[in-house]
This record gives structure tokens, sequence and C-alpha cells, in this order.
């Protein structure tokens, strides 16, 4: 018999190891120490998620994942995943079980037929039967099977959801099925080795699914759970969950009045007068930047004939999440990007090599169709603006307008104090347009224009547009979560689709490059994670009220109507509260309301020309003279910083 070939496999530690193909990480682990297999939950081959007990078909850099390192939650919280499906079916032996979730980082999930919702009272049942099954710390087993003795299995078990999910599995690959007790699933794993290592657990929520996500399909019911290896490391993240649930933009936007949605508009928000303020400071701030910066802003309609998105190539590419219309028996589409009609008005004129750089920005509304299952809130919704922009360049103007594009990015991020900023550059997927030599052009130039500045970024592979490579910058918010946000896209291929030209130096016509730019990208999806990262408790000069004057009595409405009115004369956003309460009270509603400043007026006040100032914060600052105020406040809003009185 012929021996297997060797692998190499390269260890954290720098050192090396030849093992036969067809070892596993868990063999690789044993050999290295006892202690080390023992606490193994997996193994990462060349970064991506491995089981220990999968043959190593290749070599390459291996590394045991151990209990209680960030690494581990994956591995942990996928067989939580097994385990909430085990004590779901011991409870109700007639629940069928579909599938969990592909993105373990942190939460793991299942669907279930099951005939009514599960209720918080079946969540403890079912979380306290999953201790015990931990007790139990069956092991894992990984089971290569035929597609014909899968189907057998789980039609012996009336499980009519897996054999769907088994026929969507491609011919070909290797079906496994994981099982640890009585209980097995249809799986691709990677999981622990035994039950036990699933240290600490937490069921968080219940709701209705589709089957396959689908609206289509058979309603199903859904557990949503977490879990660590430790008890210390669940505290630590139920914690921070409880500090994301009191930021929540869809809690605090309704509380402090900013916007709302009705289902008459599905995941179209309407902005009331408050959350419309912040929202057009937005847009004034980018207009701003982009006046300074040299773009030309343009309006264009929202519904166009289908043809310009069979040219633009959004026809084959996009459609799916377009929405049409049909008018005198044609049919129109309503705008999802911008992009075309910024073509359309390059096209109206004869160019010049001397004209480009031409630059356009467009805050025109879009609309994109998104499945009803994955809208939320501000984040995701159908009906939006962007803080778009493209820009018409020779190839010799790119680097220098990546650079610009990116400049403003940065100085926007700093504006807003989000602390970190990490890039990264999105290539060639596998649907897109253009030629390989256009792709590698384009991807050669995003990265030259970063390194040019020294600045470090990762390559996404797959990740870019349809049309062309993009560069994308990730910002982490005030409690660390990462959102991406700002986009800069060059597209060779725009340009080809619509024959766009310009006549060179040469006296020859020439195409010219389009570049695709975004900074806030969505204003909707950027304010719902401003308001998370501020907690709702905008800076100065985005506040819909900056400040609220408070009469300690009736005696003083008048004294208190003069400061609002010389306060709003200056171009300030205030309020006064003319209530007969206590001032206690009012100042708890303007706490409440995440009003910057709480301005008191009483006796002392009246005969000073002052008003007493607190923050939100609830400290107090003491009086101040009415003009000094507002000068104060007029420099702290205009530079974009919260005044220091």
């Amino acid at each position: 018999m012929t021996a297997p070939a060797q692998i190499h496999l390269t260890l954290p530690d720098g050192s090396s190891r030849e093992v036969p193909q067809g070892t596993t990480p868990l063999a690789v682990a044993t050999a290295i120490g006892p202690r080390l297999a023992a606490a193994a939950v997996g193994a990462e081959l060349d970064g991506e998620t491995v089981d220990l007990r999968t043959p190593l078909t290749r070599g390459g850099a291996l590394r045991i994942v151990t209990a209680g390192t960030p690494e581990a939650g994956p591995f942990v919280r996928h067989s939580a995943e097994h385990l909430l499906a085990d004590a779901v079916r011991r409870l109700w032996p007639e629940a069928e079980y579909d599938a969990g979730r592909q993105d373990h980082s942190e939460k793991y999930q299942y669907d279930f037929r099951f005939p009514r919702p599960f209720t918080p009272e079946d969540l403890e049942r079912i979380e306290a039967e999953m201790r015990r099954i931990i007790a139990e710390d069956a092991p894992f087993e990984r089971i290569e099977v035929s597609r014909e003795e899968a189907a057998r299995i789980f039609r012996e078990m009336g499980f009519t959801l897996k054999l769907e999910r088994l026929a969507d599995i491609p011919e070909g690959e290797t079906i496994t099925l994981y099982r640890h007790g009585a209980f097995t699933d249809l799986c691709r794993g990677p999981h622990v080795q035994r039950a036990g290592q699933v240290g600490a657990i937490k069921l968080l929520e219940a709701s209705g699914s589709y089957f396959k996500g689908d609206e289509r399909n058979e309603r199903l019911q859904r557990i949503y759970g977490t879990a660590f290896s430790s008890e210390r490391e669940l505290a630590a993240y139920l914690e921070a969950l409880a500090e994301a649930r009191a930021r929540d933009h869809r809690k605090l936007g309704p509380e402090l009045d900013l916007f709302s949605f009705d289902p008459l508009a599905p995941a179209s928000p309407f902005f009331h007068p408050k959350g419309a303020v912040v929202y057009n400071l937005l847009i004034d701030y980018v207009r701003e930047l982009n006046t300074r910066n040299g773009y030309g802003e343009v309006v264009t309609p929202q519904i166009l004939d289908v043809e310009l998105w069979h040219t633009s190539g959004h026809w084959a590419n996009y459609r799916e999440n377009m929405f049409f219309t049909e008018l005198d028996e044609r049919q129109y589409a309503v705008k999802p990007m911008n992009c075309p009609t910024h073509c359309l008005i390059y096209a109206k004129g004869l160019r010049s090599y001397r004209d480009l750089p031409i630059r356009y920005a467009d805050f025109g509304r879009l609309h994109r169709y998104e499945r009803s299952g994955v809208t939320s809130g501000l984040t995701r919704v159908r009906s939006f603006a962007q803080d778009d922009a493209h820009v018409f360049c020779t190839d010799e103007q790119v680097e220098a307008e990546v650079l610009r594009a990116v400049g403003i990015i940065f100085e926007i991020y700093r504006t807003f104090e989000f602390p970190e900023v990490a890039i990264g550059i999105g290539l060639r997927p596998e649907n897109r347009v253009g030629t390989d030599a256009q792709w590698d052009a384009a991807e050669r130039a995003l990265q030259r224009a970063l390194d040019r500045q020294g600045l470090a970024y990762t390559l996404n592979p797959g990740d870019g547009a349809f049309y062309g490579p993009k560069i994308d910058f990730r910002i982490k918010d005030a409690i660390g979560r990462e959102w991406q946000l700002g986009t800069v896209q060059l597209d060779y291929q725009m340009p080809e689709r619509f024959g766009l030209e310009y006549v060179g130096a040469d006296g020859a016509t020439h195409r010219p490059v389009m570049i695709h730019r975004a900074m806030l990208g969505s204003v909707e999806r950027f304010l719902g994670i401003l308001i998370e990262h501020t907690a709702g408790a905008f800076p100065l000069w985005l506040a819909p009220v900056q400040a609220v004057v408070l009469p300690v009595s009736e005696r003083f409405l008048d004294y208190g109507q003069r400061v609002r009115d010389e306060l709003a004369a200056a171009g300030l956003r205030v309020e006064i509260d003319d209530g007969n309460e206590k001032l206690g009270y009012k100042i708890r509603q303007a706490q409440l309301r995440k009003v910057p400043y709480m301005l008191v007026v009483g006796e002392r006040e009246a005969a000073a020309g002052t008003a007493a100032v607190r923050l939100r914060s609830g400290e107090d600052r003491g009086p101040v003279a009415v003009p000094e105020l507002i000068a104060k406040l007029r420099e702290a809003a205009a530079a974009r910083r919260v005044a220091e009185l």
C-alpha cells in the first residue's frame, strides 16, 4: 500500500511539522501535548476555522484554538446551537429542527417547525435542559455519510425540512453529520470536542422566521442565544449587550421624536421635525465639504426608463433589488443609484481634458428593494439618500482624486470622533462586468493611491462592486462595534457602457475613468449609527434643540421668554418649558430629551441678566451672562464641538 503524502504545517511559535495527509488537527494537538489536546475546541488553517476531527488535505499555518480564547467563541456557539435543538427535542419530541446560523461570531440560532411561538417561560425551560445536556458532557462526533444514508436517516425521523436542505448540497460535496448523545444533525461543523466545553449559555429571544428566509415559504419559530467558554465571558457580553440595547436607535429614535415607521410604507422612515433637523444638518455639512473640494451639486430624476438600466448593467446584475412601474405602456425603474444619471449629464456636452476632473454630487432619494426579513430600523431601509458623488477624470488623475476623497472621509470621521478607522480594498467579485485587464488596472490604482499616503489596508477578495473594485472604510463606535461607512469605487465599465468621451491633449478621443464616492454612505444608516454612537446625546451643532430655558416659576416666564428669543435671534435652536411643573421635573424631562444645555432662570438671573447653566450630564456651571452664553454656544456650534462654558 502506498504511504500517504506528507503535508507541511507551520505552528504559531514558528516551528513546523510534517504529517501524513489525512491527519486531524486533534491528532496534531495530541502529538504536541495532552494538555493542549484536552483544552482544544477547534483549529484554524490559514485563518479558516477547521473542526478538530476533519482530516487535513493540505498544509499551511495551523493553530489549535483552546477554550477561553476569543477565537474559541464561534466553535462554542456553533456547538451550543446543537445543544439548543437537542433540548427542544427532549422537551417537545414532536418539534422538527431546520437549520442554525452561519455566522457564530456573537450568537447562535435554530429554526423549528413548532405549532406556536416560544414563550419566555419556554426559553427558561430550554435553557435548564441545555445545562443538563452540558453536564452530560457527551462527545461530538463527526460522521461522513453518503447522500443516500443521510436521506434515510432524516426520512426515518420524519424530517422533511432536512431532506430539502440535503437536496441543496451540491453533488460531489462531502456530507457530514454531527452527533452528541442521541442527537444527530446535518452539519458542516466545526464543533468543540465535548458538550462540557460549552461553558456558559444564555437564550436571548424568540421570533418568527421563514424556511430558507423566503416569505413565500412556511413560517417557522426561531430561538436566538449566545454562549461562551466561561460565565465571566458571558457576563461581560451581556453587559455590553445591555449597553447596546440602551443605545439602540430603534428605541431612542421614537423616544426622542426623531423618526417613525408605518406599515403603509414598509422599511421607509418618516423623519419628524427634530429628526429632520439632524438629517438636514448632516447633508449641509457634507454639502459644505463638497463645495470646498470642487464638487458641483446636481438634481436628477427618480424614475427612469428601464433602457437606462440595461445600458448601465443594473438590469443584468441588480434588478432583484429594484422597484419597477409602468407608464404609457413603457416600463420604468425607480432609481436605486445615481451613477447612471450622472453619466447622462456628462454626456450632454463635448468634454476636453481641460474640463477634467468633473465632480458631481447628488443627495437625491434612492429606493432599493430589501427583503422584509433583513430590514432593520434606519440601518437597512428601502428609501434613503446617500451623500453620493461621482468624479469623471483621466487615468493620470485617478490617484489624486481617490486621495482627495479619502482625505474628506477622514475629516468627517474626525469630526464625529470615531476612535478607529480601518480600510479595506474590495477586489473583483465572481459576478462582474469588464475584462481582467481592466480589473487589474483598477485594483492597482486603488492600492497605489493608499500606498502613496502610507495608509494600512486589507485586501478583500470578491468584495468589489460588479463594475469595479472599491475602498471601504470601517469605523468603531463608542462601545467598540464595527460599522462599514464610506466607500470609494473605481469604475472603468460605466463610461464604456455609456460611450463617454473626452478630447485629450493629443486631439484624440479617450474614455474617462469614473470614481463613485460616498462618505456617510446612506444618510439614514449613518444617522442610526450616530444615534447609537452618541446614545442620542448629539453634539451641540447637531442637537435638534440646543438649549431649553427653564423658568423656576410663572413669575419668570417673561424673562425666560426674552432669553429664549435672544438665543433664537442669534440662530440657536432653543425652546422654553413654560409648564407649571416643579423645576426638578423640568430638568429631568430636558435630560431625557438629551438637550445639551438647560438654562434655569429665576429672580437672581432676571436681576443680573444671566441664566444658570446646567449640562445634560447633570453638571451645574452656574450663572452666565446671556450675551456671553450666546457667543460661546455659537462658537461651539460653528466649530462643530461640544461647548465648554
